[in-house]
Order: structure tokens, then sequence, then C-alpha cells
């Protein structure tokens, strides 16, 4: 008998209403589903049908987790691994793959929102700006998992770009001697949000590089925590933003000619010697 589908679906950040309607209609109509119990909120099981088996990992090794969906893919038509955020962000996705390809058992992902995503919404904040950056590095302090050479966190903070560091809540210590180390001051903005959209636990923890070890301890933020540091935090407050050129009344795209003339500075002419 030909197996049923594996789909490893991200159950987004905590809200149940944050997964997505194609994740939310393979619950639906799953046989059986097997979610990550310490971080995905119990509720997102709530739209399986009547008979579907559900069981919660977080007592299972990755070879008992496996074993579980190869035999319910043998009985059902759709099997779902309800994850976490994105099964592609720090998750043992592909470990638990490689026993299913072995099996025979097909297999799909659906893509869920990260609790960095999630984090940002809640803390109304961008990632990016123009002309202060433009890129965002996700990314974890070294604890019982080793970082690959060049991934220290004082390595990549010397970019000064967005840092969402996942998984680190306590280890701020290293969070905050990593960024010194990266040449970040002390007065660096940096925020962390615990069970970022879960209804009625999501707490907001503003400071800075200096306190925020401290604030967190106040709030009794110890899991589950995403912790950001990026020169972009505050700019709702700010005074002066370097505006998107997209919606720039003087600029000219595809879908939109400029309304209104440049007046910004054409850049000197370059001349032969």
């Amino acid at each position: 008998m030909t197996p049923g589908t594996v789909w490893f679906v991200g159950a987004g950040p905590g809200d149940p209403e944050l997964i997505t309607v194609k994740g939310r209609a393979l619950i639906e109509r799953a046989g059986a589903i097997l979610f990550a119990g310490s971080l995905v909120n119990e509720a997102a099981t709530r739209w399986a049908p009547p008979g579907c088996t559900i069981a919660d990992s977080k007592d299972m090794t990755l070879p008992q987790m496996a074993a579980w969906l190869i035999l319910q893919a043998q009985k059902h038509d759709t099997v779902i691994r309800l994850q976490t955020g994105d099964p592609a962000l720090y998750g043992a996705l592909i470990e638990v793959v490689q026993p299913l390809d072995a099996a025979g058992v097909p297999l799909r992902v659906v893509p869920g929102v990260s609790s960095a995503m999630a984090s940002a919404a809640a803390a109304v904040e961008s990632f990016t700006l123009p002309e202060v950056t433009q890129s965002v590095i996700f990314t974890r302090v070294e604890g019982r998992t080793p970082m690959p050479p060049g991934e220290s966190l004082a390595e990549l903070g010397r970019h000064h770009c967005t840092l969402c560091i996942f998984l680190s809540i306590t280890l701020l210590h290293k969070v905050q001697a990593g960024l010194r180390e990266a040449g970040w001051a002390d007065d660096a903005p940096v925020l962390v949000v615990h069970k970022a959209s879960w209804p009625g636990e999501e707490l907001i923890v503003r400071g800075t590089l200096a306190d925020i070890r401290d604030r967190c301890r106040e709030a009794k933020v110890v899991s589950q925590a995403m912790v950001i540091a990026s020169p972009t935090l505050g700019a709702r407050q700010w005074t002066e933003l370097a505006k998107s050129k997209l919606y720039d009344p003087t600029f000219t795209h595809r879908f939109r000619k400029a309304s209104e003339p440049s007046h910004e500075p054409h850049p000197p002419l370059e001349r032969a010697p």
C-alpha cells in the first residue's frame, strides 16, 4: 500500500490564528498530528477532525518521532508534523526527513511565520530602514550547540545590521560580550519579546546592551524569547527618517510616473584627466 504524505507544517510563533490558510486546511483533513508541545500552542490542533490521532512529541526522541510518523503514514492519507515557527529555522527538519526518505514515505513542507517576524510585529519595529540597514541576520550564540567558524556573534555583529538572536535568552551575558566585541555601544537598543503572539502571554522588554540582561531578570523572562539588536529599533519615535524611494512622488518606477520634480543633487560628472 502506498503510504500517505507527511506534511511538516509551520504552526507559527504561538497565536493559532497565525498558522497559514494552507496549514489549517491540512489540519482539518489530517488523520494524525504530531505537535511539539513544548513550543507549539495546542490550540493549533483545534481544527483537527473527530477521530484524528494527536500526539505530543515533547517526550520523544528523534527516532521515536520518525517511527511514529512512518507508522501513521501507513494508516492515513494526511499526517502532520506541526512545528513551531517555520520548519526551516532551528528545527530538526532534515534529521526527521531522512528516515522518512529511507522508508519511502512522501513528504511536503508548509512554511510558517517565524517568531522573529512576530516579535517585530508585537513591538511595531522594522528590521530594515533606508540608509540605516538593509540586511537581517538570523543567528544564535554558542551554547551546547557550537557555532561554525566565522559565525560567532562578535563576527556577525561587525556588520551592524539587524540581528535576530534565537535560543539565547539564558545566554544574554554572551550576547552582551559578543556585541561589545563587535563594537556595539552600551546604549545600543535591544529588544526582547517573550512568547511573541501567544494570547495573554506575550511580554515585551526594551533596554540597552548594558541593561537588557537585568531588565529580563526583573521581568522573569528565561525562556521562549527572541532577542533583537538593531540600529532600526525605536525608529517610530525618530523625528527624521530617510524615506523609501518606492513611494516618493519624485521617483518613477514601472507602475507610476513621478508626479513632482526631483530636487536631489546630481552626482558629480566624471571628467577625463
